[in-house]
């Protein structure tokens, strides 16, 4: 806030990055991630082909990060049109988990089960390609957390047809 270096100290709590002259404290926040599952009529699920980072060439639910002062709703509309070229309605929230992949940036990851509305399937922005695929032959998956969310996908249709 003053322009002087940090220095960590412990504040009570844990070791953070403390102002030694104005005293500011900078909280290391993770960032906030939104993905959209989408199903097809067969309930294979739409998946991307990274094109960068560290992840690159491993698939993935669409994703991306929530932008400073945007509704999470809108930022998995917003992301998942600029990879996918679909545009999704969110249907329900499915699940939440912290992501600790990349050590040097913690994220918390919202997923929500979407439908498509409109739109002609692409790949743009971080992916090289995107398909359906069914939920029990995937690709090599680049997030754990995604598998999770697949398995959850699976537990709900097994338990829609089990109510059938």
């Amino acid at each position: 806030m003053c322009g002087t270096k940090f220095s960590y100290r412990h504040d009570g709590e844990k070791e953070r990055p403390i102002c030694d002259h104005c005293q500011y404290i900078h909280y290391e926040n993770p960032a906030v991630g939104v993905a959209a599952v989408v199903l097809d009529e067969n309930n294979r699920i739409l998946l991307g082909l990274r094109n960068r980072g560290r992840k690159s060439g491993l698939w993935c639910i669409p994703c991306g990060y929530v932008d400073y002062e945007e509704d999470i709703y809108d930022a998995v509309v917003r992301e998942f049109k600029e990879e996918t070229n679909l545009d999704v309605e969110v249907e329900r929230l499915l699940d939440v988990h912290s992501n600790f992949f990349y050590p040097d940036k913690h994220s918390v990851g919202i997923w929500f089960l979407a439908r498509r509305i409109g739109g002609e399937l692409q790949a743009k922005d971080d992916l090289d390609d995107v398909g359906y695929f069914p939920l029990n032959d995937l690709p090599d998956m680049a997030f754990e957390n995604d598998l999770k969310i697949i398995e959850k996908i699976k537990s709900i249709l097994k338990d829609a047809d089990a109510g059938a």
